[in-house]
């Protein structure tokens, strides 16, 4: 499964973007990209916004508002965009503040769907 090449890829299509990180329900990394090498960091993040991903679902379920497929949240100094594959995964891409979200939102997307594939 070419989950290491496709999060690179990832990464890789969208200037600005600092991490990506695929995480079991659990939080638990299962295949990570960080090319300025603070693996560490993006691993706490993608286990927290698994958590999150988790809590929308439930809240979305109680409201009978859909499934999240995925959310973005903006800080003073990044983006982080994390949504879900499927029931089990999620994908968490973080982006340096001046990357363009249009197209991180696109090419984040088109991972997600390429993950669904190669996953079930």
């Amino acid at each position: 499964m070419p989950f290491k090449s496709l999060l690179t890829q990832l990464v890789e299509s969208i200037p600005g973007a600092t991490g990506a990180i695929l995480a079991d329900w659990e939080g638990e990394a299962v295949e990570h990209c960080c090319p300025s090498g603070d693996d560490y960091e993006l691993k706490i993040i993608g286990a927290h916004k698994g958590i999150i991903l988790n809590r929308l679902k439930e809240l979305e379920q109680a409201l009978a508002g859909g499934e999240p497929r995925e959310v973005v949240i903006s800080t003073s100094d990044r983006h982080i965009i994390a949504g879900t594959i499927g029931p089990e995964y999620s994908l968490v891409l973080t982006l340096a503040r001046h990357a363009l979200i249009g197209k991180a939102l696109y090419e984040f997307n088109k991972t997600v769907h390429l993950l669904y594939r190669e996953i079930y």
